[in-house]
């Protein structure tokens, strides 16, 4: 008798959510910013506009990543089902946002891209949100339309028109990358979410000539692959990113160089705080750095397809979807971030979550762990028949 009582008071007082995955969330945030500050002492000294201060960027970055816990903290008190009730409305916020962005006069341009909104004291992109908000309104349509999945015309071709109009406002800004990582979202959850097979496998076959028009469509693009694939043809032009980058990685070798002893952040290697600075980790932390750091996306994608599988076997199908479009999303970004720091994929504008420098993706990506929590936290407590 005693065997059923003591089961029960263990699921009773189990963890109410997972622990693990926000220590591994605590991490990757707390390496970001000893990296980004380690990354960006030598711009930051160097740039008049900021008064020249080597603290700049950390000081930043540890302001986004205390408003990011902010709005985590908050997220996770939001039930699912409220989200996706919301997963319509903040869709069609996302639009706004990014029809917003392209006015001239409002969207603000650096570098040649249109992708920020000033809001004064920092810069929002709305791109970076539209990520998470594709994410509930796919998993929400999929539930919606379970029954019409099969269909071409009623289940798969309405999703299809909205991811055209997203991507075509994302490659007007331009955001080439942002759009890569939403169609990797809406296309993985609309498979798991039970598409037709033969529906899905015509969209992996005209994937090849849609990115390969895509790049010749677009001189940028074209310029940027053709450095990609030989660095050192033009080491101080179109290959000048790439080539320091790999250059980072082989003075990292296995232990790296020591934290703070990096030559290539020291104005070589351009966006070393943003986009390149898994370089500056494998230079300074070496491979057994770049591998932690791998190990840590790794288990939080694994978590998210568990949290997922967990939601499924409490019948909570949007949550389950919502949980592994989120773990498409961390892995997505990440491999390709990661691709480009080694020279594996041609250079995209993508940071590296929940690590780079930047308000807008540690806002978007806090919201994402907090709401992946979230999910943990509400089949945890179905588990022990307790509401959600």
């Amino acid at each position: 008798m005693l065997a059923p009582v003591m089961q029960s008071r263990e699921r009773m007082n189990a963890p109410s959510y997972d622990q693990i995955l926000l220590w591994v969330t605590f991490i990757l945030l707390g390496l970001g910013l000893v990296m980004v500050y380690s990354s960006s002492i030598a711009i930051a000294e160097a740039d008049k506009n900021i008064g020249n201060q080597s603290t700049y960027y950390l000081i930043r970055q540890a302001i986004f990543i205390c408003v990011g816990l902010v709005a985590g903290s908050v997220s996770f008190q939001i039930p699912i089902a409220w989200w996706q009730k919301m997963a319509p409305y903040l869709f069609l916020f996302g639009l706004f946002l990014l029809v917003l962005v392209l006015i001239p006069g409002v969207g603000r341009n650096v570098n040649g891209s249109q992708r920020w909104l000033s809001l004064f004291v920092i810069n929002l992109q709305p791109s970076e949100l539209m990520k998470l908000f594709s994410a509930m309104y796919v998993a929400d349509y999929a539930v919606r339309k379970a029954p019409q999945m099969d269909s071409l015309l009623r289940g798969f071709l309405p999703m299809v028109l909205v991811m055209v109009l997203v991507g075509f406002l994302l490659l007007r800004e331009p955001d080439f990358g942002a759009f890569a990582v939403i169609a990797a979202i809406s296309i993985s959850i609309l498979w798991l979410g039970g598409i037709n097979a033969k529906i899905f496998a015509g969209l992996l076959a005209l994937l090849p000539v849609a990115i390969y028009a895509l790049i010749w469509s677009s001189p940028y693009r074209l310029q940027r692959v053709i450095g990609f694939l030989d660095p050192w043809a033009d080491p101080f032009g179109k290959g000048y990113q790439l080539s320091h980058a790999l250059i980072a990685f082989g003075r990292g070798e296995w232990l790296g160089v020591g934290l703070g002893a990096s030559v290539e952040k020291l104005l070589y290697l351009p966006e070393a705080h943003t986009d390149f600075l898994l370089a500056v980790i494998a230079e300074e932390l070496g491979f057994i750095g770049v591998l932690s750091v791998l190990g840590l996306f790794v288990w939080v994608v694994i978590r998210a397809f568990g949290i997922g599988k967990e939601a499924v076997a409490n019948e909570r199908y949007f949550a389950a979807l919502l949980a592994q479009g989120l773990g498409v999303w961390i892995g997505v970004q990440a491999i390709i971030n990661i691709g480009v720091n080694m020279g594996v994929l041609p250079t995209k504008g993508l940071t590296l979550p929940l690590l780079s420098f930047g308000g807008s993706g540690i806002l978007a990506n806090c919201i994402a762990m907090a709401v992946l929590l979230r999910i943990d936290f509400e089949n945890r407590r179905l588990q022990r028949g307790l509401p959600a």
